[in-house]
C-alpha cells in the first residue's frame, strides 16, 4: 500500500497527458481522408449513387411527368426477290446428282445405240420416278429423233434430251390465283388452302409461302387451323412475325379447325388483306375421319366465294407413294397446285412429271433448301436445266 501511494504522484501526471493525446487523435479521425489519386495515365472509375438518390427534373411542358423509356418495334425482314429463285437455286439441283442429266447423256452418246441401251435408258428414267407412261414417250420420241438425225454428239444429244425433258414437264399454267376479288362493293381476299400429311414440311411451306407473296408486295393473313398441335400454330406465328404478317389462331387445343379458318378469312376482309394462308393439320390418307374435316374446312371457306388455291405439300423423296396421297386430297379438296418440297435432297426429280401426269394439275412451287427464301416458283426451263446440270 505505500509503494502504491508512492508512485501515485508520478502516475497521475502522465495519465493526463494520455488523455488529451487520444482526445485529439479522435477529433482528427472525424475528418475524411483525401481521396486517393490515380496513377499517371489514367482516368479514376465514376461511383454510381445509388437510383433513390439521384432526381431528374420533370418535364417543363408537362409539369411531374416521367420519360417511359422507348419501346422499339422489330424491323420486318425484307424477303428475296420472287423472280429467278429457281434459276439462283439450280445449283443445288445440280448437285441432287439426279439419273436423268448424267445417266442418260452418257448413253445417247454412244456410238450404237442397242436395245440394251435403250432399257437402260428406260430404267433410268423409272428409277428417277418419271413413270411407266411418260418413259414409255420419251424414249419413242428420242428414238425417232436421233434414227432420223443420226447424231451422237454430246451437244446435239442433250439438246434433244432437254426438248423432251421439257415436253414432258409440259406447259401448264403455274402462275397463283392470290389476287383479291371485289364483290357486292367489298373486298374479298383470295383464299389459298395448304394441305398435307404430316412431315412433309407443311407448315413451314406455309410460311415460307407468306414470304413469296410479301416479296411481290402482297398483304397476308395467316390461318393456323392445325389446332392438334400447338406447336404447329406458334412456328406459323414465328414465320409470320418474322415479315410483319399476323397470325389467327385458337386460344386452345383441340378447337374447330373449320372455326379458326373461318376466323383467319373474316380477319383478312376486315383488314383488307389480299390474301389469306390457311395452314392444316397434316392428315394421314387412311384417316376417313380427319379427311372428313378437311372437307369441311374447304366448305365453310368456300361460303362467301370459291377458294382460290387448294395447294398439295408433298416430299420429293417419298416418290411414288406422294402420288397415292396426292390421288386422296385431290378427291377430298380438289388440289388445284402442288408444292414438291425437298426436291435438292432427292435424285428423283422425275417425281415432277409423274405427279402432274396422275392429278392433272401442275407443280407451282418447290422448295429447294432449308433457307427461309428457298421456295421458288417453279419454272421448267430452269429445273430442267438442273437436271441436266447446264
Amino acid at each position: 500500500m505505500n509503494e502504491l501511494l508512492d508512485v501515485l504522484p508520478f502516475a497521475l501526471p502522465a495519465l493526463a497527458v494520455l488523455g488529451v493525446g487520444a482526445t485529439v487523435l479522435l477529433r482528427r479521425g472525424r475528418k475524411q481522408p483525401p481521396a486517393p489519386k490515380a496513377p499517371p495515365g489514367r482516368t479514376p472509375t465514376a461511383t454510381l449513387e445509388p437510383t433513390a438518390e439521384r432526381t431528374t427534373a420533370p418535364s417543363a411542358t408537362t409539369p411531374g411527368a416521367t420519360l417511359e423509356p422507348e419501346v422499339l418495334e422489330p424491323v420486318p425482314e425484307v424477303p428475296e426477290p420472287v423472280a429467278g429463285r429457281l434459276v439462283r437455286l439450280r445449283e443445288r439441283l445440280a448437285r441432287s446428282g439426279s439419273p436423268l442429266g448424267t445417266r442418260l447423256l452418257t448413253v445417247l452418246s454412244r456410238d450404237h445405240l442397242t436395245e440394251d441401251d435403250w432399257d437402260e435408258i428406260e430404267e433410268t428414267l423409272l428409277l428417277a420416278d418419271v413413270g411407266a407412261g411418260p418413259a414409255a414417250e420419251l424414249i419413242e420420241h428420242l428414238r425417232e429423233r436421233v434414227r432420223v438425225l443420226g447424231v451422237r454428239d454430246t451437244t446435239t444429244v442433250r439438246g434433244l434430251l432437254r426438248e423432251q425433258l421439257l415436253a414432258l414437264v409440259g406447259d401448264m399454267d403455274r402462275s397463283l390465283a392470290v389476287s383479291a376479288t371485289a364483290e357486292d362493293g367489298s373486298q374479298r381476299p383470295a383464299v389459298v388452302l395448304v394441305v398435307g400429311v404430316n412431315g412433309t414440311g407443311k407448315t413451314t411451306t406455309v410460311g415460307k409461302l407468306a414470304r413469296v407473296l410479301v416479296a411481290e408486295g402482297r398483304t397476308v393473313v395467316l390461318g393456323a387451323a392445325d389446332t392438334f398441335r400447338a406447336a404447329a400454330a406458334d412456328q406459323l406465328q414465328t414465320w409470320g412475325a418474322r415479315v410483319g404478317v399476323p397470325t389467327v389462331r385458337s386460344d386452345r387445343d383441340g378447337a374447330d379447325p373449320a372455326a379458326v379458318a373461318f376466323d383467319a378469312l373474316q380477319h383478312a376482309q376486315t383488314d383488307g388483306a389480299d390474301v389469306v394462308l390457311v395452314d392444316t393439320a397434316g392428315r394421314l390418307q387412311n384417316k376417313a375421319g380427319l379427311m372428313d374435316e378437311l372437307g369441311k374446312i374447304a366448305r365453310v371457306l368456300s361460303r362467301g366465294g370459291p377458294i382460290s388455291e387448294v395447294l398439295l405439300v408433298l416430299d420429293a423423296t417419298t416418290g411414288q407413294n406422294g402420288l397415292r396421297q396426292a390421288q386422296v386430297f385431290a378427291e377430298v379438296a380438289g388440289v388445284t397446285g402442288i408444292v414438291l418440297t425437298k426436291l435438292d435432297g432427292t435424285a428423283k426429280g422425275g417425281i415432277v412429271v409423274a405427279v402432274q401426269r396422275e392429278l392433272g394439275v401442275p407443280v407451282k412451287l418447290v422448295g429447294l433448301g432449308e433457307g427461309p427464301d428457298d421456295l421458288a416458283p417453279f419454272e421448267p426451263e430452269a429445273f430442267v436445266d438442273g437436271l441436266l446440270q447446264d
